[in-house]
């Protein structure tokens, strides 16, 4: 035989064999994670307390600092405590001052303002969108004695697609925080 007869009788043999079922490309898939519903205790620092998740591990890391660890997603909630006297306008500077410091690396920061008259809790939420750093800061004051910042970190690399259903998960426990913030 010809060397091209063998490589047609070859290339014959494997297209015959080569046709069986019609090969398709693998859809895309999403990654389905699910949180448990979030079980509310309370919790208590020196200055102030609030109502956080029973899956967090408190630790009380000064008498100004706390954090609220989530290991099984690789985020802490970092927390810290500063007494308002007579210099309001710089910690307020400060703590906004903190949050846009990511706007290098964020696609987005979306600023809410939160007010609690009642239990004179006013202060912001910023949620960053994209792959900053943090994926959430706020700050809360009673604009005379206490002010409180807090922010978000993963450790891990910000990948904001992977991190995204934790990030949405802890921005909820964070807003939780808030609205049940109350000072001592």
């Amino acid at each position: 035989m010809k060397p091209n007869s063998l490589f047609v009788l070859f290339s014959l043999v494997g297209f015959l064999l080569g046709c069986g079922e019609e090969t398709l490309p693998k859809p895309k898939a999403m990654l389905r994670l699910d949180y448990p519903k979030p079980k509310m205790k309370g919790v208590d620092a020196k200055h102030f307390g609030f109502m956080g998740n029973a899956m967090a591990q408190v630790k009380e890391e000064s008498e100004a600092g706390l954090t609220l660890d989530y290991p099984h997603m690789k985020g802490t909630i970092f927390l810290t405590y500063k007494p308002v006297r007579n210099n309001l306008e710089k910690l307020l500077t400060d703590a906004q001052k903190l949050s846009y410091e990511h706007v290098a690396k964020a696609d987005d920061i979306v600023a809410q303002p939160y007010i609690n008259e009642d239990d004179k809790v006013y202060g912001m939420f910023f949620e960053v969108i994209g792959n900053a750093a943090s994926q959430a800061q706020f700050y809360a004051t009673d604009s005379t004695q206490h002010f409180v910042t807090g922010s978000l970190y993963f450790y891990a690399r910000p990948n904001y697609d992977s991190i995204y259903p934790a990030a949405v998960y802890l921005q909820k426990d964070i807003r939780k925080i808030m609205e049940s913030l109350r000072w001592k």
